[in-house]
């Protein structure tokens, strides 16, 4: 998984499913603040996005698929589903 990972975390559809749910505006940005990589700002592409390894891992175990290959897409409903939880889980729920 490279920066093609990342660029599918930047989708219109998936930025836009978060920029309509307000209440998860803070668990998305502490989420990114959580798995950025320490000294993102030195790398290719340049943008706070988890490390390609962790981004690979979690792809193929939602998606399925072997190392280096998910099969599947990165859906908005399983971001904002994903932030939901992390949102839960930091509130104890």
């Amino acid at each position: 998984m490279s920066a093609s990972g990342a660029r599918a975390l930047l989708r219109p559809n998936i930025i836009g499913a978060i920029v309509a749910r307000p209440s998860l505006w803070f668990t998305a940005v502490r989420q990114v603040a959580r798995l950025a990589p320490h000294g993102w700002w030195r790398r290719r592409p340049f943008l706070p996005v988890p490390r390609p390894d962790y981004l690979e891992f979690r792809l193929v175990t939602q998606y399925g698929g072997g190392h280096g290959v998910a099969q599947g897409d990165i859906r908005a409903v399983d971001v904002v589903d994903y932030l939901q939880w992390c949102k839960d889980w930091d509130a104890g729920k």
